[in-house]
C-alpha cells in the first residue's frame, strides 16, 4: 500500500500523465525534466552542506568542552581585581 492507500492506482496515473502532455506538450517535456532534476540537485547538495554545517559545529563544541577541565569554572577578572585588593 502506498502513501495514498488505494486512492491513485496505474488509470488515475495514467490520465494524470496524458493530462500533463496536453497542458505542456510533448516537446516541452524534456526542458521540464531537466529543471526538475537540477533543481533536485540543486536541494540535495544544500542539504548535505547543511548536514555538513551541523557536523562541523557539534565537533567544534565538543572539542572546546573537553579543552576544559571537568568542574572548573573560568574565573572573571572582576573576581580576581576584586581579592587582589582586599589584601
Amino acid at each position: 500500500m502506498g502513501i495514498f492507500g488505494n486512492a491513485f492506482g496505474w488509470p488515475h496515473l495514467l490520465i494524470l500523465v496524458l493530462i500533463i502532455v496536453l497542458l505542456f506538450g510533448a516537446a516541452k517535456l524534456p526542458a521540464l525534466a531537466k529543471s526538475l532534476g537540477q533543481s533536485a540537485r540543486v536541494f540535495r547538495g544544500e542539504m548535505k552542506a547543511l548536514k555538513d554545517d551541523e557536523k562541523k559545529d557539534a565537533a567544534a563544541s565538543a572539542t572546546s568542552e573537553s579543552t576544559e577541565a571537568p568542574g572548573s569554572t573560568p574565573a572573571s577578572p572582576s573576581s580576581t581585581n576584586s581579592s587582589s585588593t582586599t589584601s
